[in-house]
Parts: C-alpha cells; sequence; structure tokens
C-alpha cells in the first residue's frame, strides 16, 4: 500500500468539511464528485449554483453531495468582508475594495469561512495563481504563533524508489519564501518535519540541501544553511537533522559513506530542505515531470488551520490528492 492508499483511508475515517473557491471550473467540480463520492471529505463548492451544476451535468459528474455556495447571495459575505476590513485596517482597505476583492478571488471568501471555521481546510489554485493564494490565506489565516514564517511543502511519492521513505519524500520550502534568512530557514525545516509526522507519521530525518558537504566548498550561501541546522538542532534536540549536505550524500548511502561519513542521517533522509525557492522548486517539478512522481501540494504550513495550494496545471486526481492531504492535517 503506498502513502496515498493511506491518506486516503485516513480521511475517509473522519472526512472533513473542504471548500473549493474555483468552484465553476472543470477539473475542481470533477475532483469534487470524486472526493465526496468515495467519502473523502465533506465537500464545499463556490460560485454560481446553477452554472456548477450545469457544468456538472454536461461532464456526467453526480454533484448531488456537493454542497455549493454562491458567495454572492451568502448571508455571511458582509459579515466576512468587514471581517477583513478590522484585519487589514493597518492598510486603510475601504469596504468597497475589499468588496471587489471578495468578488474576483474567492479564496478570500473561502479562507474567512476557515478562519470563522465554517469548514475544515481549503483546496485552492487551479485557477488562482500561487501569490493570489497565499495572500488569501496570509489575510485572513491566524499564523500559527510557534512559527515565525509560513511556508509551502511538497509530498513527493516515487513508485519504486528505495530512496527516502521508500520512494516518499517532503520538499520544502517549494512555492512561498524566495530566500529565506536562517531563522526562516530553520523554521521551514522545523515546520516540514511536523508536516510529515502530521501526514505520514513516519519518523522525519531531515537534510539541509546545498552544493557542498560538510565544508566541501565555501561561500556566505553555505554560512546560512549551516547556521540554520545549527539553530534547529539547538530548538529541536530530538529531530534527526544535518547539513550543508549535497542531494546525493543526503539521501544515497553508499555517497554518504564517502561524503558524510559521521552524518547522523547515513544517507537516509527523507525531507530535503531547499537553500531557496529556486532550487526547490525547480527538484519537485523535475520529478513531478522526469521522474513521474506524484505530488500532493504546496501544503501551506505555518498557519493556525490547514489550507493547500495547487498548480494551475493539476489534474483533476492531482485536487483529490490534495483534498485527502488537508482532511488528514484537519482531523
Amino acid at each position: 500500500m503506498n502513502i496515498f492508499d493511506k491518506i486516503y483511508q485516513r480521511a475517509k475515517s473522519n472526512p472533513k468539511k473542504i471548500v473549493l473557491p474555483e468552484g465553476d471550473e472543470p477539473r475542481v467540480i470533477e475532483a469534487a464528485a470524486n472526493a465526496a463520492k468515495e467519502n473523502l471529505a465533506r465537500v464545499v463548492l463556490l460560485g454560481r449554483t446553477g452554472l456548477i451544476r450545469e457544468k456538472a451535468g454536461k461532464n456526467n459528474l453526480d454533484a448531488g453531495k456537493i454542497e455549493i455556495i454562491d458567495p454572492e447571495k451568502d448571508k455571511k459575505l458582509t459579515d466576512y468582508i468587514n471581517a477583513y476590513l478590522q484585519l487589514r485596517r493597518h492598510r486603510k482597505v475601504t469596504y468597497r475594495q475589499a468588496e471587489v476583492l471578495f468578488k474576483e478571488n474567492l479564496t478570500y471568501f473561502a479562507a474567512m469561512m476557515l478562519r470563522e471555521e465554517r469548514v475544515d481546510g481549503f483546496v485552492a489554485g487551479a485557477c488562482y495563481k500561487t501569490s493570489d493564494v497565499v495572500r488569501a490565506a496570509f489575510h485572513c489565516i491566524k499564523k500559527d504563533p510557534a512559527h515565525s514564517v509560513a511556508s509551502g511543502s511538497f509530498l513527493v511519492q516515487i513508485k519504486d524508489s528505495s530512496y527516502g521513505e521508500k520512494g516518499l519524500f517532503l520538499f520544502a520550502d517549494c512555492a512561498i519564501v524566495p530566500l529565506p534568512k536562517v531563522q526562516e530557514l530553520a523554521d521551514i525545516a522545523i515546520t516540514s518535519a511536523e508536516t510529515w509526522v502530521e501526514v505520514t507519521g513516519f519518523q522525519p530525518r531531515v537534510a539541509m540541501l546545498s552544493f557542498s558537504t560538510k565544508g566541501s566548498s565555501s561561500h556566505p550561501c553555505l554560512d546560512k544553511v549551516r547556521q540554520a541546522c545549527e539553530m534547529v538542532k539547538k530548538q529541536r534536540p530530538d529531530l534527526i537533522i544535518d547539513g550543508e549536505l549535497q542531494v546525493d550524500s543526503a539521501i544515497e548511502p553508499e555517497i554518504a559513506r564517502i561524503k558524510a561519513a559521521q552524518s547522523p542521517l547515513s544517507g537516509r533522509a527523507n525531507i530535503l530542505i531547499f537553500p531557496n525557492l529556486e532550487a526547490g522548486n525547480i527538484a519537485y517539478k523535475l520529478m513531478q515531470r522526469l521522474a513521474l512522481a506524484r505530488v500532493a501540494g504546496p501544503l501551506i504550513q505555518g498557519l493556525s488551520r490547514p489550507c493547500s495550494d495547487l498548480s494551475r496545471g493539476a489534474s483533476s486526481k492531482e485536487i483529490v490528492d490534495a483534498i485527502a492531504v488537508t482532511v488528514v492535517r484537519a482531523q
């Protein structure tokens, strides 16, 4: 049984209410219908009810188990806008500006639903850009006080691989923080370890990646990785973590014996922390496209409530995966 089978089983054991704001997107409707059919979640779609049901019918999809909410007709819209104005009062946002924002990007409505605990999580990004989804989440959902930064991780499952956790990895940050500072990089590592345990139940083994292994090169950007690794060790002495490491030293035991013989990871890392967003984003997309890895994410970390972004190229199946992972995080 692969990890996604286990995640689906866990989701079915206690389905949570998940809202998808891009309700009139055919891939989202298909994913919602399939998630509801499999009892993975209690699904809510945002959008015009008639249009969503019409599109579902044209594609022979059963929308009978899906709750549909039209934000423009919802009695809570004014309350959400007023609450948002209070949250953003330091920015002097006007009511009209907020009203337009909530109508143009329904992720804000979804995020306020989550903030008010009307739902248990949201999944968005099939049509909206990551920046739009993340901004709505940051502006509306409380940050987890235990963490200094929000970030985005990807669950990556590589078929027939012995690396990581039998082919399973968590990659971070691949979505949000372009150039993390030392404290941010340390926090991303800690948050990712927590996400890993929350979603998979496996012991985290964290590698702080770069282009050098244990001092084989010298550069200021390597100092940042080393300092972040030492910071994590002090804050979370229970975690198995090492860095800086090249990726082969992190995941290949034979290479680790040559390059990093004293590493506690022994070439068995299952969480890969990238030094910047460029490296992380490129790496996960290469794994997805060239290694045909099954990928779920970005899972937005560091907030008080669970939410997930999507690649705008996400398939219906990938959206279902994101729904299931979000349910598990909400349980």
